[in-house]
């Protein structure tokens, strides 16, 4: 669906197949509407199956914003008659949304990111595969063997489960199910050190800034740069702060100026930097300072959310400063002169 400034629809709309011909039947269908060599295309948001929709458009000259299903969601209940879903209704809701919004995420191509999103996404679910093989492992110990065991995240305790189970007086059916479910862990735990030593090398010369912060990792620099991208797709601080869910939402009623905890936001940045803020606790001088000031009166709690927020200043500075001196080619948009 094609709309004007002013949101109102424009010619026809298109249903294309989604093959090798999509980008040729998009760009001959939007030059039959108009000729307007200065386009946004706006995309519900869905890195996955609508890249390469977005790389083939920026390729061809145009520019592309990533709309977030929420923001789609509240235009379509707005501007539709009875807020109906249907791939035209979802469309011109995007649509609006890109209008309403204008400091959407642009679109680009940059494959030392994409990289390390797919990564940090196969790393995570590799920890939650491997979590959930512990707990079973764990809970089978416990009813055969009544044995709690340690960390099986770590080869030590794992070699000691390992001696126990072939130690153990039991059944060949069990024995070989608790081997099998060792061998299935152990092998967890070879991806992710493995993963981790890939993402450290790859993180290292793109964020020498953000891995002085203290409580930032390889890992979570990784998230960092493979949720945010361009980090100058926010022009300040308080933007980001925003975005993670680290800055609080202000709450009138009754005249009364209050704020309460933001619960919404990027929720993996939002754990990098609760996890951040839990390390400089213990270990950052100045941080325990800030939290020793606030506690009196805000609380543990709301202590370390202000540690929090301040982190995201930090993180902005930093990853601000580090982009700037990146070498590597990334695909922008380019505005027609």
């Amino acid at each position: 669906m094609a709309v004007d400034a002013a949101g109102s629809r424009i010619g026809k709309s298109l249903t294309v197949k989604n093959d090798a011909s999509l980008i040729i039947a998009l760009l001959k269908w939007i030059r039959s509407i108009t000729d307007d060599t200065n386009l946004t295309w706006a995309i519900e948001d869905g890195h996955g199956f609508a890249r390469r929709l977005a790389d083939g458009l920026l390729l061809a000259g145009h520019e592309v914003v990533w709309v977030p299903t929420r923001l789609t969601a509240a235009h379509r209940k707005l501007h539709a008659a009875t807020g109906s879903k249907s791939d035209l209704v979802d469309a011109t809701a995007a649509a609006h949304a890109a209008i309403a919004s204008p400091a959407l995420n642009r679109h680009r191509i940059d494959e030392r990111v994409r990289e390390l999103r797919v990564l940090i996404d196969y790393r995570s679910d590799i920890i939650k595969r491997a979590t959930m093989a512990i707990n079973q492992l764990k809970s089978h110990l416990h009813v055969w063997l009544d044995h709690t065991p340690g960390d099986l995240a770590r080869n030590k305790p794992l070699a000691a489960v390992i001696a126990l189970v072939n130690a153990a007086r039991l059944g060949t059916h069990v024995h070989q199910v608790l081997t099998d479910m060792i061998s299935e862990i152990a092998e967890l735990n070879r991806r992710i050190h493995d993963l981790d030593a890939t993402i450290k090398d790859l993180v290292g010369p793109l964020a020498p800034n953000l891995l002085d912060i203290v409580g930032i990792s390889h890992t979570s620099a990784a998230v960092l740069i493979a949720e945010i991208g361009d980090i100058t797709r926010f022009p300040n601080s308080a933007k980001l702060a925003r975005y993670t869910g680290c800055a609080p939402i202000p709450v009138y009623s009754s005249d009364n100026e209050r704020h309460r905890l933001h619960r919404g936001g990027n929720r993996r940045l939002n754990s990098v930097l609760y996890t951040a803020a839990i390390a400089q606790k213990r270990f950052h001088p100045n941080a325990q300072a800030l939290l020793a000031r606030h506690e009196p009166t805000k609380g543990g709690r709301g202590a370390r959310r202000i540690l929090q927020r301040h982190l995201v200043d930090i993180v902005h500075r930093a990853m601000t400063a580090d982009q700037s001196t990146w070498q590597h080619h990334i695909t922008r948009y380019q505005p027609a002169a």
